[in-house]
């Protein structure tokens, strides 16, 4: 599908995306990442996508290869079209999109840096997949920068948010630590999944509002996405980390 120049999505970033994990042809949690859709649209005011019209973009996108074992699904609902200046058109006609790419599953622990970029916890664009990622860009941008692989944004307020793309956690004395989800936190399917193991293992885990040094004190860090599940932190602002069983233990129920 052809995007016309006037897309609210493309000019102004008013839409949503999720992000699928696909092994063996199955997309991964797709009720979840469509109900977290639907989540979006009543915060943006927008229409919901059918269920079907989604199901039908996702079947195209993934039939049109060869199909890999391990991939991701990208829907994308914009605004549609709506001409120039801020304001939707009375009567809005959204435009579903979806692409489907290879996507390898991450075996080597990841280096984290703090970074300068802030994530906006007033902000609603922090708590939905919207199209406005540029903070994220920026993010991992000035992570690459620094040598390492994923960024580590604080909020506006100083506390621990989140990676740019995943959310994060951490371990001290044994025990699990992750931001509350009004830190300005998405509400990760990973995420849920991590907490839910935690609950079965008998491991405290704490919701917590909380500034760097609590990072610079945790002896495990790991992030949690869709995509990869959860992956450990080798290093944290150059200071290694240690991997406890406990990762491994949270990891087993991930795809």
């Amino acid at each position: 599908m052809s995007l016309p120049l006037d897309d609210r999505g493309l000019l102004l970033g008013d839409g949503l995306f999720e992000t699928l994990l696909v092994i063996d042809g199955a997309p991964v949690w797709w009720a979840e990442h469509m109900a977290r859709l639907r989540r979006g649209c009543v915060a943006l005011s927008l229409p919901e996508p059918a269920e079907d019209d989604a199901l039908a973009a996702a079947r195209q996108a993934m039939a049109s290869g060869t199909a890999p074992p391990r991939a991701a699904l990208r829907l994308t609902w914009t605004a549609g079209s709506g001409g120039r200046g801020l304001d939707r058109p009375a009567i809005l006609k959204p435009r579903l999109l979806a692409s489907f790419a290879p996507a390898s599953r991450p075996t080597t622990p990841l280096r984290v840096a703090t970074v300068s970029v802030r994530r906006n916890a007033g902000s609603p664009a922090s708590r939905h997949k919207t199209l406005a990622y540029l903070d994220n860009v920026l993010a991992r941008r000035e992570a690459h920068a620094a040598g390492a692989d994923e960024a580590v944004m604080l909020n506006t307020d100083g506390d621990v948010a989140c990676a740019a793309a995943a959310n994060i956690f951490w371990v001290e004395d044994g025990e699990l630590f992750t931001p509350a989800l009004d830190c300005g936190v998405l509400d990760g399917l990973a995420r849920a999944a991590v907490m839910t193991r935690v609950a079965a293992l008998g491991v405290a885990l704490h919701e917590v509002r909380a500034g760097p040094a609590a990072l610079a004190r945790a002896e495990a860090v790991f992030l949690t996405n869709s995509l990869m599940g959860l992956r450990p932190a080798a290093t944290l602002d150059e200071r290694r980390l240690n991997r406890p069983p406990l990762l491994d233990a949270l990891a087993e129920d991930l795809p």
